[in-house]
């Protein structure tokens, strides 16, 4: 545990960064599953397409995931959107 009180303040902040960085992942992979399950529905996918790129796009910006993961992801997306249709 720690001694020191910057440590235990640092510990303290790496706890609620995690909460957020939780939140903003799961968002993000939320987001994503929807996408899919439209896709393989083969329900309308525009908006949920624009909201999983808002998901990843705010997860590449507070460093949850990096840029080319981030665009990695989008490019996977777009590219299952477009040959489901």
């Amino acid at each position: 545990m720690a001694i020191i009180q910057s440590a235990k303040k640092a510990l303290r902040q790496s706890k609620r960064r995690k909460v957020f960085n939780d939140l903003r992942t799961s968002t993000m992979k939320r987001a994503i599953k929807g996408v899919r399950v439209a896709v393989k529905e083969k329900v309308e996918t525009a908006a949920q397409l624009a909201a999983s790129y808002q998901a990843i796009d705010k997860a590449a910006k507070r460093g949850v995931i990096k840029k080319n993961t981030a665009s990695r992801k989008k490019s996977r997306l777009a590219k299952s959107v477009a040959t489901k249709k």
